[in-house]
């Protein structure tokens, strides 16, 4: 038990940052990304033994994103409650408000709503679309990698991939514009 423990936080603890990055954007909620997090690396590890790749991160990451779909059934059988008006009053603000923004200069400021920008047209861009997008460019993840966590075909990956980008950049064109509509 414990050379397989101290296997597993040497290959699958470093992705700990990178699994909780997919399961906060894919919940859209921290609890309930830290929820999957923590029932995705108690299923890793007991299956630790199935993994035969050195690097774990692509095995992790469909692990987490497989506990987000189970959530989402799960939900749907109970017939899932709204959201109450105490739970969206404990919702940190998208940008990171709250951490130290009143030291933060006119750059920083800017940055900061660039930023919250981005996350509102990424937000809005369809789940499977807003998925690829942000393994690719926030994970750097290989095509190969992103369709074995997807369970999809490269090309599907590829496919997905170009219409995230061209719907995220026909929203920040619209924007630019002064003329800001929905996300496709």
């Amino acid at each position: 038990m414990g050379d397989k423990r101290s296997r597993f936080e040497a290959l699958v603890l470093p992705h700990l940052d990178a699994a909780y990055r997919l399961a906060r954007w894919l919940t859209r909620s921290p609890g309930d990304a830290d929820d999957v997090v923590q029932e995705a690396f108690l299923r890793a590890f007991r299956s630790f033994d199935s993994l035969r790749s050195p690097d774990a991160r692509a095995w992790l990451l469909a692990i987490v994103r497989n506990c987000h779909l189970t959530a989402l059934e799960q939900r749907r059988r109970r017939a899932a409650e709204p959201f109450t008006e105490e739970h969206e009053a404990r919702e940190p603000a998208v940008g990171g408000a709250g951490s130290g923004a009143g030291a933060a200069g006119p750059e920083e400021a800017t940055v900061e709503r660039d930023e919250r920008r981005t996350l509102t047209r990424l937000i809005g861009l369809a789940p499977e679309h807003r998925e690829v997008l942000l393994l690719r460019e926030l994970e750097d993840m290989s095509y190969r990698d992103i369709a074995t966590v997807t369970a999809v075909p490269i090309g599907t990956v590829m496919s997905r991939l170009a219409r995230a980008r061209a719907a995220l950049r026909e929203s920040w064109l619209e924007e630019a514009e002064g003329e800001p509509r929905a996300v496709r």
